[in-house]
């Protein structure tokens, strides 16, 4: 079958699969609701890198113990506005979601509010929590440490992950604006992509064991994976010409306030190995944090300005041959609209995953044969 042939499946089917293979594990029925609506929300948005293709990553960890199915989350330290919770090596996406309703909660009270968890796995796309706030008009704000993929400006060496930045605001009108992006070029699920459609990645993405650029997404997977050298370059891309220190500074800033703020794990010390090298919690740490708007200004005229703002930019003069400006949420926001309705198209490389997924753990094949693309 051609490299190019996708699959359309309906959300609720998908996560139907995802509820019933994390229950398999023994976890929780609503912590597994959770991560399996963090993985279709990242593929209803178009970000396939985050989706359901990533199943298996967690499957594999809770079958090897590297996720603990039913952790026992803590509360380690608290105050009116920040609160600090061990997640005990869980998912990461249920406990993640709890840190950003204790801030949404304590910023009803306080104003503003801060979280950090530490002992934490992979939360899947930040943007899903600082989007939490949205609705209670607060601003939200979603930063994770990654396992180590990016190389600092000038380096050879993976050192940082692709650490991203979400923060989500409110608007009148418009949509609202949601930033979720990662610190890096790319995330490493967008190498993953050009690897299973067996395409060169453009140039300036990645770097090889010698810290040279390379195209070739396969190899530097590989050489990701066995720490040989080399990594996804930091947004801007190589060098300090077109600003790839920026990225690095960004980065930086994640790992700190993730990492070493959150008292978990950070840079090269994320995703340890016991002695005989099998793998132990990946003791991530997450930062999250919500403003209450009208503790600055008046709500109904910040969100006029939101919506004044927003305008400025779309209706401003196109470059040639461009038609639109978007808003940054703005295409994830009418993809998911559009894959909600007609249902989300996957690659059949990811049908095959988690048909093979759902055989392993002797779940029913919900995923029929149907459109292709």
């Amino acid at each position: 079958m051609s490299a190019e042939v996708y699959q359309i499946v309906k959300a609720d089917i998908l996560r139907e699969l995802c509820v019933k293979a994390f229950l398999k594990f023994g976890v929780d029925y609503d912590d597994a609701c959770v991560a399996a609506d963090n993985l279709v929300t990242a593929d209803l948005r178009g970000i396939s890198s985050h989706g359901v293709a990533r199943l298996k990553i967690y499957v594999d960890g809770l079958k090897t113990g590297q996720m603990i199915a039913r952790p026992d989350i803590k509360i380690v330290r608290e105050s009116p506005v920040s609160i600090v919770i061990d997640a005990g090596g869980g998912l990461g996406q249920p406990v993640s979601k709890m840190a950003m309703e204790k801030v949404i909660e304590k910023a009803g009270v306080s104003g503003v509010a801060f979280a950090t968890v530490n002992n934490s796995n992979h939360y899947g796309i930040a943007g899903y929590y600082a989007m939490m706030a949205i609705g209670h008009d607060m601003i939200g704000i979603s930063l994770t440490n990654t396992g180590v993929i990016v190389v600092p400006t000038f380096g050879r060496d993976s050192l940082l992950g692709t650490n991203p930045i979400a923060v989500a605001v409110p608007a009148g009108e418009e949509n609202p604006f949601v930033l979720d992006m990662a610190t890096s070029v790319v995330p490493r699920g967008k190498l993953e992509v050009y690897d299973r459609l067996e395409k060169e990645m453009p140039v300036g993405w990645a770097t090889d064991e010698k810290g040279l650029s390379t195209t070739d997404a396969a190899r530097t997977l590989k050489n990701i994976s066995g720490r040989i050298g080399g990594g996804i370059l930091p947004l801007g891309g190589e060098g300090e010409l077109f600003s790839g220190h920026k990225g690095y500074g960004l980065a930086m800033l994640v790992e700190i306030l993730s990492g070493v703020m959150a008292g978990a794990n950070f840079s090269d010390q994320v995703y340890p190995r016991d002695e005989k090298g099998n793998p132990l919690p990946a003791q991530l740490g997450h930062f999250f944090g919500a403003l209450r708007i009208d503790c600055f200004r008046d709500l109904a005229e910040f969100k006029n300005d939101m919506d004044i703002l927003i305008r400025k930019m779309k209706d401003s003069r196109k470059a040639e041959g461009r038609e639109r400006i978007y808003i940054h949420g703005e295409k994830e926001h009418e993809c998911s609209l559009k894959y909600n309705k007609e249902g989300i198209p996957l690659h059949q490389k990811v049908i095959n995953s988690l048909k093979k997924i759902a055989a392993e753990l002797e779940l029913e094949c919900m995923l029929q044969e149907n459109d292709v693309i």
